[in-house]
């Protein structure tokens, strides 16, 4: 079918095979890259706060995909919520859906990870032979992909982490002495886990978006676009 994708309006729903996985895809004109995201434990493409950072990132001219990493059934077995070989495979087929989609191939690809998602992207982003062009983590659990995958990860990785998220500072301080990659741990002031304090979200934008367009623009150069009306299957 062909759709009309607006610069900041509402994402349009996709399914993603052989599982399907349900999505929102947000595509600006001339587009200088692709964002997928990767919720936490009990999130999903509906997510309030990564709705809010998916729309911001749009406004910086970046398209994003929100996906549901577990189908209904599976989301009912909780073990499967930290299972992130699955998420990671599962983050792994978004990324040939993508591909195989001519109105985005030639994106480069980054992904967003919330909380325990980070360690899924990171995982994906071990396994993916340099296809990834950048790795955004927010409040993120980077040190669940592994020692040993995250010493395998190519593309630069940004870690955002709440200033009064303590915990999850070291975990992250823990998991940059095992990336042999370009990494930045970015601490926001007065930040908890959720980043719920008012304008600590926008903070995670910047840097998010800063990141994701000075490593795309690095990958691929700043003149590649998708037209505002495409068709998605």
């Amino acid at each position: 079918m062909t759709v009309a994708v607006s610069l900041i309006g509402d994402p349009i729903p996709v399914t993603i095979h052989p599982d399907g996985l349900k999505g929102l895809l947000g595509v600006p004109d001339a587009a200088k890259g692709l964002v997928i995201f990767a919720h936490g434990s009990g999130s999903g493409r509906l997510s309030p706060r990564n709705n809010h950072v998916a729309r911001g990132l749009r406004e910086a001219g970046l398209a994003t995909l929100l996906i549901d990493l577990l189908t209904p059934a599976e989301e009912q077995e909780r073990a499967n919520i930290f299972d992130m070989a699955l998420l990671a495979s599962r983050l792994m087929d978004a990324t040939e859906w993508a591909d195989r989609l001519p109105e985005l191939a030639a994106l480069p690809i980054g992904y967003f990870g919330a909380s325990t998602g980070a360690g899924a992207a990171l995982l994906a982003a071990s396994r993916a032979d340099g296809r990834i062009a950048a790795v955004v983590s927010r409040g993120g659990r980077p040190d669940l992909a592994g020692s040993a995958a995250l010493a395998l990860v190519r593309a630069p990785t940004l870690l955002i982490v709440g200033g009064r998220d303590l915990p999850v500072i070291d975990l992250n301080r823990t998991a940059q002495r095992h990336l042999h990659v370009e990494n930045k741990l970015v601490i926001v002031p007065g930040a908890t886990h959720l980043f719920e304090e008012p304008g600590t979200l926008d903070q995670v934008i910047d840097h998010a978006a800063r990141w994701f367009l000075s490593h795309f623009i690095q990958r691929n150069g700043d003149d590649r676009h998708v037209s505002r009306t495409s068709r998605f299957s």
